[in-house]
């Protein structure tokens, strides 16, 4: 068991991919001693700075990962993003080998060894491991890095933080946290959880809603909107099964919709991935195009191309995500911390516009 410090925030990967590469980049390029702070909150946040953090469990199903320490399996393919910190100090946390359930879709197979998962032989743990190893290493906060459409693995994962006792990030389109039955759940057990789908630093989904909440201010009448991604990652490789994206879609969906003056009749609206393109990697890039009407019924459009690193742009957020997760667990907080869900998430319990989320998670991590 690791020694206690009272001031780490000790977190367990479930998914050692593009995200957790740039998660755990992030929290190393941090404590090296950059001091710019760029796409983070705040320095310190509730006490607690990105240096703080600490890997001390992690769980994937690709056998070029398991066995190896975090540090050197956030390298290893099929992972693309980015290196912004190449030299990551070992965590001394081996990734474990876990439970494969929905987390892989059946047409990775089908891609070249360097685009897609080649799965460890190693047997997969039961609930009751996993438990014993969150509680073994002090895992404070549970972070669920899972492909899209891993309904029954975030499942299982969430039943263990449960279990373990353990704060659950849920950084995907599964609906953990904004599902009435699991956060009540969650209440009851007196577990933190934050929750659905991450919003990156400044993507597709958060630049679509401040457009559409300055349509409202501005008294534009929004007719029409789309939004179309490309990407070259492993994200992007597994969402071609159309039948993993119901979630997803509803969640991008829900966070546009939830900002605008009137609400979109379905065909009015497509927001959710539109391709793979394999040279990408792991930048996305998203077409965005409104169609509305100005004063005296006088149409108008817009259209923006946006182009981003997928993964350290969610990378800040997360590091954010883990440090009010640990100031809900310090303050004995149960259930939903809705300010942080609404604020971070795309799909939360309770969606906010973004100034109204934005003032309640600062007020939540002032204490107030």
């Amino acid at each position: 068991m690791l020694s206690p410090d009272r001031h780490a925030i000790n977190v367990a990967l479930v998914g050692v991919g593009n995200c957790a590469s740039s998660l755990v980049q992030g929290i190393e390029h941090y404590r090296a001693g950059a001091n710019d702070m760029v796409g983070l909150m705040h320095a310190e946040l509730g006490g607690y700075a990105p240096s703080d953090i600490r890997v001390v469990a992690a769980w994937d199903v690709d056998s070029r990962k398991v066995g190896q320490d975090v540090a050197e399996a956030i390298f290893a393919k099929p992972n693309c993003t980015v290196v912004f910190c190449d030299e990551v100090r070992h965590t001394g946390a081996k990734v474990r080998m876990g439970r494969v359930l929905d987390g892989v879709a059946d047409h990775m197979a089908n891609y070249a060894p360097d685009r897609t998962f080649l799965l460890g032989d190693g047997a997969e743990p039961s609930k009751g491991e996993i438990v014993q190893a969150l509680r073994e290493t002090n895992t404070h906060v549970l972070m669920n890095y899972l492909p899209v459409g891993s309904q029954a693995a975030t499942e299982f994962y969430a039943e263990c933080a449960l279990e373990a006792g353990v704060a659950f990030v849920n950084n995907i389109p599964v609906f953990i946290a904004s599902n009435p039955e699991w956060a009540a759940r969650f209440e009851a057990a007196g577990v933190p959880i934050i929750g659905d789908d991450i919003k990156a630093q400044l993507g597709a989904t958060i630049v679509h809603r401040v457009l559409t909440d300055l349509f409202r201010k501005r008294g534009v009448k929004l007719e029409r909107t789309y939004q179309l991604n490309t990407g070259g990652n492993t994200d992007f490789l597994n969402m071609l099964n159309r039948s993993r994206l119901a979630s997803k879609k509803e969640s991008k969906t829900e966070a546009v919709q939830s900002v605008a003056e009137v609400r979109l009749e379905d065909e009015n609206i497509h927001v959710g991935p539109s391709d793979y393109v394999a040279w990408q990697n792991d930048n996305k890039i998203c077409f965005l195009r409104m169609e509305g009407q100005m004063f005296g019924g006088v149409p108008m459009n817009l259209e923006l191309r946006l182009s981003v690193e997928d993964s350290p742009n969610s990378a800040g957020v997360a590091i954010d995500m883990i440090r009010c997760a640990k100031l809900a667990q310090d303050r004995g907080l149960g259930g939903a911390i809705l300010p942080a869900a609404a604020w971070f998430c795309k799909h939360p319990p309770e969606q906010m516009p973004d100034d109204d989320a934005y003032a309640a998670v600062e007020a939540f991590i002032a204490g107030e």
